[in-house]
């Protein structure tokens, strides 16, 4: 079966004046035209839609039934043009987008929240992955970008990288260790170097090597051996073995916005400082991507 169109567009037409002359003059036609497109498609469809006579003209109950149908086929048809401009200017569509779970407290929020300012009409889907992860299934296609914290080497020829944040560090430190007097805290930051002697809970490297290293080469520079009791791949994990006494942990200091009892946030002196960028797969096109990066990177 071969329905035109322009078909459906004389039904509704006349549907809606019930007259062969008004619905013409409508359409911009000529009768006779008119009524061999309807008598046509009546033919197409084995069955009639209209009830005629010399006064007038009525939709027979199978017309009713169809054009219910017929409608919001032909308004979405009609839309197809206006949806692909917005595809086509990253104003609609789908956008994948992997974060670690650091730029939860930090990046994350407000780009989402201006996102879904700037582009209303197109879904994100967010995935929480470590920064290892998103530059595998960036490789691999399986998502368009990810906020992650760069590798100690050279990203793969693939992937295209810019910093959004760079923020220090601060210490995140069981609130019974500063009871006790293990650690000792002045207008909120720690007091000397005697805590870097305590227990450390940290980021494994192979997830986040850069971050890793950052904290080590703190200690290192000081002349301690950092010991590092427990490690953990998500921040909310970190601070929960923290909070139960497992140790303390130096963490980005928009960590502070992520509160939990029996934690607390001290500044460091000469704390180290973490970037966290933009990472996507050079060569794709599509057009939400070039939208993220627009508002992300001002591009």
């Amino acid at each position: 079966m071969t329905i035109d169109l322009r078909q459906l567009r004389h039904v509704l037409t006349l549907a809606q004046t019930l007259h062969f002359g008004r619905a013409a003059e409508i359409l911009g036609m000529t009768q006779p035209p008119l009524s061999q497109s309807i008598m046509a498609l009546e033919r197409e469809l084995g069955a009639a839609l209209f009830l005629r006579s010399k006064r007038s003209v009525a939709l027979t109950e199978f017309g009713r039934q169809w054009l219910d149908h017929v409608r919001p086929a032909l308004a979405a048809v009609e839309a197809l043009p206006e949806i692909a401009r917005q595809l086509r200017e990253g104003r609609a569509g789908r956008l994948s987008l992997a974060f670690v779970s650091t730029a939860d407290y930090s990046i994350l929020p407000r780009l989402i929240h201006d996102h879904a300012l700037a582009y209303p009409g197109v879904e994100i889907e967010l995935i929480e992955a470590t920064s290892d992860r998103q530059f595998q299934d960036l490789a691999e296609g399986r998502i368009h970008a990810g906020i992650a914290i760069p590798p100690d080497t050279a990203l793969p020829p693939s992937l295209d990288y810019r910093p959004l944040l760079r923020e220090p560090l601060i210490a995140a430190v069981p609130q019974d260790w500063l009871d006790g007097k293990q650690i000792l805290a002045r207008a909120g930051r720690i007091a000397g170097e005697d805590w870097m002697r305590h227990p450390l809970v940290i980021f494994p490297r192979r997830v986040a090597p850069r971050f890793h290293d950052l904290i080590l080469g703190h200690y290192r520079g000081r002349g301690h051996q950092p010991r590092i009791r427990q490690e953990a791949i998500q921040m909310q994990t970190i601070i929960s073995l923290v909070s139960a006494g497992i140790g303390m942990a130096l963490v980005p200091q928009s960590l502070r916005s992520l509160a939990r009892t029996g934690v607390r946030y001290l500044d460091i002196d000469d704390a180290p400082v973490l970037e966290t960028g933009l990472v996507w797969r050079r060569g794709d096109d599509a057009p939400t991507l070039a939208g993220l990066r627009r508002l992300a990177l001002g591009e």
